[in-house]
């Protein structure tokens, strides 16, 4: 018991809650599924570090008025790591540095030419070669941590795949939450404790009868982040969670909405998971259809609002 040592009459207490199914006993994961947690998430660390460091040959070229994020989406990319290259080699005319742009970059030759106009000298080519070597490292660690993941996930692929039909969850996502959760989720009585495990679930606060701040509790931070993500990715899609992202962006926030969208990925997950099934999509007119009398209505309102009359006119079958 909390504060002070367990006596016998509390040893039998607790024993006897468990007996009774009124608490559950504290699961332990095996030493492989400790293991690979442990990849996952120092893979995922690597990746944090990799982000880092490119920010930093970032700032090292905004230091020397080369403004190529200006330009390229990805400054790390095929075009952008063989213009650094160039720099690092000496070449100093814009130019020639532009035309190394590949793929949709090729259109913007203007725009690289004055983005790549400015003062490198041998710090700078020092520092950026230092750092390109760095991300060069930890581009094949990632991979190679990637590879004794895969291996060790072999058996579960099949639950790997399923967990792939649900919008915004990719290769590397599901493999995160099948780490995090684990392929047996029969530990969790119902999705809503796995939601509060993983701390995804909606604070109680509420006194007096009267509801409070409904702030998310603590739980899996790993999962809850890989998860999060998924959500903003799902958001872009004309699904199911799309459509209920966009529903509660516009009342409640886009943050409130991703991790909405989040809690009921990880409920699809369990489902899945518990009952070997494939994940099929509602639809993005779900919310519309489903009371079709509330949308028409708001709709003749909005548009009432405009100074507008509407009349509605049954089309013919």
């Amino acid at each position: 018991m909390p504060g002070r040592k367990t006596d016998v009459k509390d040893a039998e207490w607790i024993a006897d809650l468990l007996r009774h199914g009124l608490v559950r006993a504290s699961y332990i994961p095996s030493r492989a599924e400790r293991e690979l947690r442990e990849l996952v998430r120092y893979r995922k660390a690597l990746g944090r570090e990799r982000a880092t460091e490119v920010n930093r040959v970032q700032k090292v070229l905004e230091g020397a008025n080369i403004k190529l994020a200006a330009v390229a989406s990805d400054v790390m990319g095929r075009s952008g790591r063989a213009m650094i290259e160039a720099l690092i080699n000496g070449v100093v005319d814009p130019r020639g540095m532009a035309e190394l742009a590949r793929g949709k970059l090729q259109e913007k030759q203007e725009e690289l030419e004055r983005a790549l106009r400015g003062v490198v000298g041998a710090h700078q080519r020092m520092v950026l070669a230092s750092q390109l070597r760095h991300i060069a490292f930890l581009d094949e660690e990632i991979e190679r941590l990637g590879e004794e993941i895969a291996e060790r996930q072999r058996p579960f692929e099949d639950a790997l795949s399923r967990l792939q039909t649900i919008p915004g969850i990719g290769r590397r996502t599901a493999e995160v939450i099948l780490a995090e959760v684990g392929p047996d989720v029969s530990r969790f009585p119902t999705a809503g404790h796995l939601a509060a495990w993983a701390g995804l679930c909606p604070g109680q606060n509420e006194s007096a009868g009267k509801r409070k701040s409904g702030t998310t509790r603590k739980g899996c931070v790993w999962l809850r982040e890989a998860l999060v993500e998924s959500a903003r990715s799902a958001s872009r899609t004309r699904t199911y969670l799309g459509a209920q992202y966009h529903r509660l962006a516009a009342r409640r926030g886009a943050k409130r909405a991703a991790v909405a969208v989040a809690h009921t990925i990880l409920v699809i997950v369990y489902h899945l998971l518990s009952k070997n099934d494939v994940y099929q999509d509602l639809g993005a007119n779900y919310f519309d259809e489903r009371d079709q009398t509330a949308t028409i209505k708001r709709a003749i309102t909005r548009i009432s609002r405009l100074g507008y009359e509407v009349t509605l006119v049954p089309r013919a079958a």
